[in-house]
């Protein structure tokens, strides 16, 4: 009797061994050599066994047994997250749970590029089939973001934001706008004697023109110092970006004599000083062009077509170089 015993627990032995290894050797290794892959959308409260099954209806899990057995020994069948999925087939079992424990969703990417406008930003967010739309009215933003301007141009960061299926508009909006305040705060305290800007604010409008004339890193600096040797001199700034915006949809891409002359609180022909507002999503460094601007004694610039400029210390100097380089002559 204690031989047919000891018979038995040998083979249940080797029987739990054989099984624990047919276990681990299912978990661990990939589900196939197939590239095929399956998206799906775990709803929060969802159970273990309710993502399980839906697995083994895709054939992405054969042995739901094996894999319920690994998810109760590592104690992880509560601990499922929500979320959007994207699993393949050359993945294990083992990496599935990985994934589902430690909330490995799908990312989307969104980005804001600099130089484009607020309504540009606001409509892509409108526009992403992944955004969750909470924002009706631009002016709600305002309110939730405690934003005195009147304007909310220029007030959120160029960058590429990273964020999950279902993440609200506001929640972008906010994290970029508190990326650029971040940066205002951090850099306005370190800004050269020379830049002449009063406030964080009178910097990023001034950083949207720089933004706007030039996309050369080493000229932005220059330019600024243009824009702040004009403003020193009670001159009006003159740039034509400024112009365009004022003229918002109207503007057909023609800019004319008649659109300078024509007076508005953006025409920087008509009117000295700043206007009211940025004109345009400014990066790090028109920023920092404009808190540290190199003064060279230049107060006019005239595009090469070449994608930089010339730069002119006299008027005289200027009409030359627009004969020059606009006018062919």
């Amino acid at each position: 009797m204690l031989k047919v015993f000891s018979i038995l627990l040998i083979a249940a032995i080797i029987a739990a061994s054989v099984f624990a290894h047919n276990i681990d050797h299912y978990v661990n290794n990939p589900i196939s050599n197939e590239s095929d892959v399956i998206e799906i959308v775990v709803d929060q409260g969802a159970t273990f066994n309710q993502v399980s099954q839906r697995l083994v209806e895709a054939e992405f899990i054969t042995r739901p047994l094996y894999f319920k057995l690994l998810a109760m020994y590592e104690e992880k069948t509560q601990k499922i997250r929500s979320g959007e999925y994207k699993f393949s087939k050359k993945q294990s079992p083992a990496q599935i749970l990985d994934d589902l424990v430690q909330g490995n969703t799908l990312q989307y990417r969104l980005t804001i590029i600099e130089g484009k406008r607020f309504q540009d930003f606001y409509q892509q967010l409108q526009n992403h089939p992944k955004i969750t739309r909470v924002i009706d009215d631009v002016n709600d933003i305002k309110t939730e973001l405690e934003i005195e301007q009147n304007s909310l141009e220029g007030l959120f960061f160029p960058d590429t934001y990273t964020f999950t299926a279902g993440t609200k508009d506001i929640d972008i909006i906010r994290q970029s706008h508190n990326l650029l305040r971040d940066f205002l705060d951090e850099e306005w305290p370190n800004r050269s004697e020379e830049s002449i800007v009063s406030s964080p604010y009178e910097a990023l409008i001034l950083a949207s023109i720089v933004e706007k004339e030039t996309s050369v890193e080493s000229e932005r600096p220059v330019i600024a110092g243009v824009f702040i040797s004009r403003l020193n001199k009670k001159m009006p700034l003159q740039t034509d970006p400024t112009v365009i915006y004022g003229l918002g949809d109207s503007f057909d891409g023609n800019l004319t004599r008649k659109h300078l002359r024509t007076d508005n609180p953006y025409n920087t022909y008509t009117r000295r000083g700043l206007p009211p507002s940025p004109i345009a999503l400014v990066g790090k460094a028109p920023i920092l062009a404009v808190l540290h601007p190199d003064i060279t004694g230049d107060l006019y610039f005239v595009s090469k077509n070449d994608g930089t400029h010339y730069f002119s210390k006299t008027y005289k100097e200027h009409l030359a170089a627009v004969r020059k380089y606009q006018l062919k002559r």
